[in-house]
């Protein structure tokens, strides 16, 4: 249970978080949702009228779930780790450390601002999906639960970039060369059963793959993957990802000189 200085602190943190990205919204949250809606543009409409339906859904309906998570996974992730590297850069991250405050707390905080700016953008990509398809949601319990699990997988993951990145340029290269193809490879916009047997495989080792077909089982009623399993693995990078990032706080990885 919160003490009221922990409250204080958590509510401080995840407020100062919100308000950094709602200031420059402009470039936080507009560029976003212009890039998903070229993607509803040019492969939903264009490409989807070729392709016709895929999993038994107009291709557009089939994309339009993956195309929502791939916006929360890229901003949830990327909120946290200019943020937090931003403190690091600043030395202002050592005024937290040095505070009477759990590191747990300090995470928390850093997990909500993410996990805020991730649900707005999703929130945002929704919205603009009800001009291209009709959709409606079949479960919405997994609906929402699946969202903000992926949500706070990838806030801690961003967490761990931004402690052993040692410059603005690092901040960049998972992002670039681990999240986008993971995104990509993850079923967003193909079903896995066209696939054969070795990609299959290769889609099984991706976690995207599940937290996406996840999703589309609560928008669609359809999956490709077993949800109960699908679960348990958003649990269980939850407790690994918030485990290291424990730990490495402990250590001052990447903040002490």
């Amino acid at each position: 249970m919160l003490t009221n200085h922990k409250y204080i602190a958590f509510e401080t943190i995840v407020i100062k978080e919100i308000r950094r990205f709602a200031r420059i919204w402009v470039q936080t949250l507009v560029p976003p949702a212009i890039t998903i809606g070229l993607y509803f543009v040019i492969f939903g409409n264009l490409v989807g009228r070729r392709i016709g339906e895929m999993g038994g859904f107009q291709y557009m309906e089939f994309i339009v779930p993956g195309l929502i998570m791939m916006s929360v996974i890229q901003n949830s992730y990327s909120n946290v780790v200019s943020s937090f590297f931003s403190h690091k850069f600043q030395r202002s991250v050592e005024e937290l450390l040095v505070s009477p405050v759990p590191n747990y707390i300090i995470l928390s905080g850093f997990i909500a601002g993410g996990m805020a700016r991730g649900l707005a953008v999703g929130t945002i990509v929704t919205l603009m999906s009800l001009f291209f398809a009709d959709l409606e949601i079949q479960n919405l319990f997994i609906t929402v639960s699946v969202v903000l699990l992926t949500s706070i997988v990838f806030a801690l993951a961003g967490f761990i970039n931004a402690l052993f990145a040692n410059s603005f340029d690092d901040i960049s290269i998972i992002p670039t060369f681990v999240l986008t193809p993971l995104i990509y490879l993850g079923g967003v916009f193909y079903s896995v059963e066209l696939l054969p047997p070795f990609w299959k495989l290769v889609s099984a080792l991706n976690p995207i793959f599940y937290m996406v077909n996840t999703f589309r089982y609560g928008i669609l009623g359809s999956s490709d993957v077993d949800i109960v399993w699908a679960f348990f693995i958003l649990i269980v990078f939850i407790v690994v990802l918030f485990s290291s990032c424990i730990m490495l706080l402990r250590k001052g990885t990447g903040l002490r000189s």
